[in-house]
């Protein structure tokens, strides 16, 4: 079988999790990506390609091995990886669906037509007058944004156009969308879809940084408390074949979603979901694109899809890192894997090293590492992580 892998730069869900399992599915992978020399330590064969042009994808597969799947896992070229599939006759998503989960504007539009949920939102095109009136406070993003980036909450008419200059100065051209905010209890739905049904994988709580911007430092796996509404929210999308990682606020007028990811939930979670339900999560996802159902919940391992999501089981925790201040990394903990004592299992993944300049930019970016955590219950997943961090700090100077 032949898998293409349409990618941008290198990721660990990619060249820790979708690799291997294309390996363990018996896949031959060619990576298409219009940055090969990004790529080139993975063992795969990796072509040039402008990925981000459905028309180069189709021309450069077509030249090459007949595919069984084209796939991708990257925010930004769901819509051309979907379009090449579908030019092969092969299962992939509905572009349309992800050209309007990729569109935040276009998201609020199709929500609020299907009669699913109404939240103010206003599209500011390039060139586009500030918005006199718009609800305050206010959220401030990129229409296509991702890693939090460029995403702001402003209370007044002034912080709001300060925000949009500074954006539009970083990101010349750029459409943006100005929404209310949404006050409440951040969280995420997992889903899974083969065209057929879809399955929640389970959720988390996601606990941010400070405000004025929107970084995430912790997710806690627990059962999602809007499962109807977040299933009503990707049908009216057209989402419903592959990964799909929603993420919504339970406010005060019920929930509300904030934007839908049509991929795996990535900074490490993808792992802990996988550990967590006990089941080959990259093999699964792969496996629809291949033409597989997925398998009922009497077929799932553990706390696996079809069972109570989150429930009584295991409990699940990513914890970022994050810098707190500009400088270089002085000191850095290395690698950690999991060891056989212990009824806590802990992975930590730097992500910078000594010698590393850090520049703040309020976004994923000032990641330092990302530890994962299991264990039979919170109270003993929250030991262990304060107990790494106290023994293994990431010092900047």
């Amino acid at each position: 079988m032949r898998l293409y892998l349409t990618a941008l730069k290198p990721t660990d869900s990619v060249t820790d999790g979708f690799l291997p399992a294309a390996r363990a599915l018996g896949c031959d992978v060619t990576i298409l990506t219009d940055r090969p020399e990004h790529h080139l330590d993975t063992g795969t064969e990796v072509l040039r390609c402008d990925v981000r042009d459905a028309r180069a994808v189709i021309d450069i597969i077509a030249h090459h091995h007949t595919p069984d799947a084209v796939f991708s896992n990257s925010d930004h070229i769901q819509a051309e990886t979907a379009l090449a599939a579908a030019y092969f006759g092969l299962p992939g998503k509905d572009w349309r669906a992800c050209v309007a989960t990729k569109n935040k504007a276009l998201t609020r539009r199709r929500l609020a037509a299907a009669g699913v949920e109404t939240v103010r939102s206003v599209r500011l095109a390039p060139g586009d007058p500030v918005p006199p009136d718009p609800p305050f406070p206010a959220v401030v993003k990129p229409r296509e944004g991702v890693a939090s980036e460029d995403v702001v909450l402003v209370g007044d008419a002034g912080e709001l156009a300060a925000a949009v200059r500074a954006i539009r100065d970083r990101r010349p051209g750029e459409t943006l969308v100005v929404e209310e905010y949404l006050d409440g209890s951040l969280h995420t739905m997992e889903t899974l879809g083969d065209g057929r049904s879809v399955q929640v994988l389970g959720g988390f709580r996601t606990t941010l940084g400070p405000l004025p911007h929107f970084v995430e430092e912790r997710l806690d796996w627990e059962p999602p408390p809007a499962r109807d509404h977040v299933l009503r929210a990707l049908e009216a999308l057209g989402v419903g074949f592959g990964a799909c990682h929603t993420e919504y606020v339970m406010t005060s007028a019920g929930p509300r979603i904030i934007e839908v990811n049509y991929r795996v939930i990535g900074d490490n979670c993808d792992f802990l979901v996988g550990s967590l339900l006990e089941v080959p999560l990259f093999e699964r996802i792969l496996g629809v694109h291949l033409g597989s159902e997925l398998p009922g919940p009497r077929h799932a391992g553990g706390n696996g899809p079809g069972r109570a999501p989150g429930g009584s089981g295991p409990h699940g925790t990513v914890l970022s890192l994050v810098a707190d201040r500009a400088g270089t990394v002085v000191g850095a903990p290395g690698a950690v894997v999991p060891g056989a004592d212990g009824p806590v299992r802990l992975w930590h993944r730097p992500l910078r090293a000594v010698g590393d300049r850090i520049e703040l930019t309020h976004t994923n970016r000032d990641y330092l590492g990302i530890v994962r955590a299991i264990g039979p219950d919170r109270a003993h997943v929250d030991a262990a992580l304060a107990a790494f961090t106290a023994e293994s700090p990431w010092v900047i100077a």
